[in-house]
């Protein structure tokens, strides 16, 4: 026994020397991305094909290319297609050649999102200096299941969070025109990270702010121009408009009534309603037992009141928490961002699971401070925060009725926990103050 040599599995050589050489996250990498950009493809080219958004991509492009109409119903009367114009101008190009090139094409996008946004997420984290093989991958292995959603529905959260941590580094960067085009990129592909808008007039980003404004009516307004026609242009914005932004009620908001107030939706919106209104968590799918999880019987405007009154203590607790700007580092940053991206995931109307692949920043912030900070309570307070926020997320894990976990919105409170984490080390990456 006392001869035996200890495996390197078990030991610290292999958390500090790459088990695959100095081309170990490169190898991981393209290992991932032909398991994830496969999963859709091969359906389509040796199978029955593939199902979940992806038709409906290619459909668009479809309509694009025609001249026809881009929001037609579905089978429930609803929109089929519930982005804006300039969305389905993108989808365009990648429908040219038929169903299987438009999965690939959506697949290397998904695979440029990631290299980008990974590569962004370390380097506005915040946390200088070299780090080890598995601090640059432990990021991207807690969001996989996250980032498995971004390839096998074929949607753009992953391309929007690549855009909007663009945008953060230019912002850092003081490049703030290029900044405010970024964002405006991402909202109007998907309306939600217009969020960020408020951030940048609270820290007098004034020439990020107006280029936000000046872009976001250049992509919405004019880029759709040369395809659709002026006028068939902002016909198509002013339904998108009317069915989407302005259709909220007691029922629903948007196109997809029946999903909004369900277990499904972990936003801030859904879960104040149904903390405080008696609805059905599981009235997506009306032939399982109903779920209740509220605390009050209120109304539908009283609780649109108290989602105000919360909303409105987060926003006012997130300024007040922000380092003055004589007191921002390179770490506080690396917080702040991270902290506006979190709180943007839960602030849009509808953040069903794959939303959260946004997380892929907060989580790089966390790991990082969690290895590599100077100071060992940091290491471990950040530690325990992250693997708390870990289990949140997995405890909820669920493969069919009754879902009440989900309902009490196991990930939501996940999210919280990473919220908290965050505003603490933000707080704590301070400059000292002058004297």
């Amino acid at each position: 026994m006392a001869g035996r040599k200890r495996s390197p599995l078990l030991g610290a050589a292999f958390w500090a020397r790459p088990p695959l050489g100095r081309h170990t996250l490169l190898i991981l990498f393209v290992l991932a991305n032909v398991i994830l950009v496969a999963d859709p493809l091969i359906p389509q080219l040796f199978l029955h094909g593939k199902g979940k958004d992806y038709p409906l991509w290619y459909g668009i492009g479809r309509q694009v290319l025609r001249g026809g109409r881009l929001y037609g119903q579905d089978r429930s009367g609803a929109f089929a297609f519930l982005y804006p114009p300039f969305a389905a101008l993108l989808l365009a190009p990648f429908s040219l050649f038929g169903r299987a090139f438009s999965i690939l094409c959506i697949g290397m996008v998904n695979v440029a999102s990631w290299w980008v946004a990974a590569r962004l997420s370390d380097r506005l984290a915040g946390v200088p200096g070299q780090k080890s093989w598995w601090v640059v991958a432990l990021p991207s292995v807690l969001a996989i299941p996250f980032i498995w959603d971004m390839y096998d529905l074929g949607q753009p959260n992953l391309l929007l969070l690549a855009i909007m941590l663009a945008g953060l580094a230019l912002l850092a960067g003081r490049r703030e025109w290029s900044s405010g085009a970024m964002f405006a990129a991402a909202a109007a592909i998907k309306a939600f990270p217009v969020a960020v808008f408020p951030y940048l007039l609270w820290r007098r980003r004034w020439r990020a702010a107006a280029s936000m404004v000046v872009f976001t009516a250049v992509f919405l307004l004019l880029v759709p121009v040369p395809i659709r026609g002026f006028q068939g242009n902002l016909n198509d914005l002013k339904t998108w408009a009317n069915g989407m932004v302005f259709s909220a009620g007691e029922n629903g908001f948007g196109q997809r009534p029946e999903q909004n107030w369900g277990w499904k939706n972990d936003s801030l919106i859904a879960m104040v309603h149904r903390y405080t209104r008696p609805i059905n968590a599981e009235a997506e799918h009306p032939e399982v037992k109903p779920i209740y999880v509220n605390v009050l019987d209120l109304t539908y405007d009283q609780a649109n009141v108290v989602l105000a009154v919360v909303a409105g203590l987060i926003g006012l607790g997130f300024v007040a928490s922000l380092p003055p700007e004589n007191r921002r580092t390179p770490a506080s940053d690396g917080a702040e961002y991270a902290l506006l991206i979190a709180l943007m995931t839960i602030a849009s109307p509808l953040a069903r699971a794959y939303y959260f692949v946004w997380l892929l920043f907060p989580f790089t912030v966390l790991v990082h401070r969690a290895a590599l900070d100077p100071e060992a309570r940091v290491r471990r307070r950040t530690a325990g925060l992250l693997g708390a926020s870990i289990a949140l997320f997995c405890i909820g894990v669920t493969f069919g009725p009754p879902h009440w976990l989900p309902a009490l919105g196991n990930m939501f409170w996940a999210c919280a926990v990473i919220i908290g984490a965050l505003v603490w080390l933000m707080r704590r990456g301070m400059a000292p103050r002058p004297a």
